[in-house]
């Protein structure tokens, strides 16, 4: 039980994050994870197996979005399933233990480089309406509106990264991410710190249910 609410409180905001920089609303990261989170679990053949949004995506999801859209990735979705029974089925999926490790090493690090770039407008506060998709040119964006730069929203920033590496530092039975998410959110609250929310970005989460609908 304790697990399941330590897992929950860092892999829902960790959800609605990564939609949020795929292009998405926030509700679409909890459904995402609370749907997938219950097939892992239904269908997975471990009985210690973990489920849970991965970064590595939200640079390729944001790419699908912004060419095809929702419904694009929804197929791509299918493709990638498809793929994959394939790899089972025919025993292909072994194929990945003779990937060299550079190979992943480099991959990862360009990976983390390209999310760290993503997430530069809300760190700083920016005002950017419409960050872009490729790399080199989101850079110029963030360099072109720093001025827009806010202070409160920057030292909430860099104060929740210090929280996440003296945590990890002190001790490794410390949650790190839940101990940052509470106090960000408390210092919020309490100071009125006049940064960007779920609430002022997007109006606040939907209750109730989705609308199912068929993709086009």
């Amino acid at each position: 039980m304790i697990a399941g609410v330590t897992v929950g409180l860092v892999a829902l905001p960790l959800a609605m994050a990564f939609a949020i920089a795929s292009g998405l609303s926030p509700q679409a990261g909890i459904y995402c994870a609370v749907v997938t989170g219950f097939l892992i679990s239904a269908l997975g053949g471990s009985k210690t197996q973990i489920g849970g949004p991965t970064g590595a995506f939200v640079v390729v999801i944001a790419g699908i979005i912004a060419v095809h859209g929702v419904d694009g990735l929804f197929m791509c979705t299918m493709m990638a399933g498809v793929l994959l029974i394939i790899l089972g089925a025919t025993g292909m999926g072994t194929a990945v233990k003779f990937i060299p490790r550079p190979i992943v090493i480099g991959f990862t690090n360009g990976i983390a480089v390209l999310i760290a770039s993503t997430q530069l407008k809300d760190f700083f506060g920016l005002k950017i309406d419409k960050v872009p998709g490729i790399f080199w040119l989101r850079m110029e964006t963030i360099a072109a509106n720093f001025h827009t730069l806010s202070y409160a929203a920057t030292v909430l920033g860099v104060v929740t990264l210090v929280m996440l590496l003296a945590c990890r530092a002190f001790s490794n039975r410390i949650p790190g991410p839940i101990v940052a998410m509470i106090a960000g959110t408390i210092a919020v609250v309490a100071f009125k710190l006049p940064v960007e929310t779920i609430g002022t970005r997007f109006g606040g989460i939907p209750s109730g249910l989705p609308h199912f609908a068929i993709p086009h």
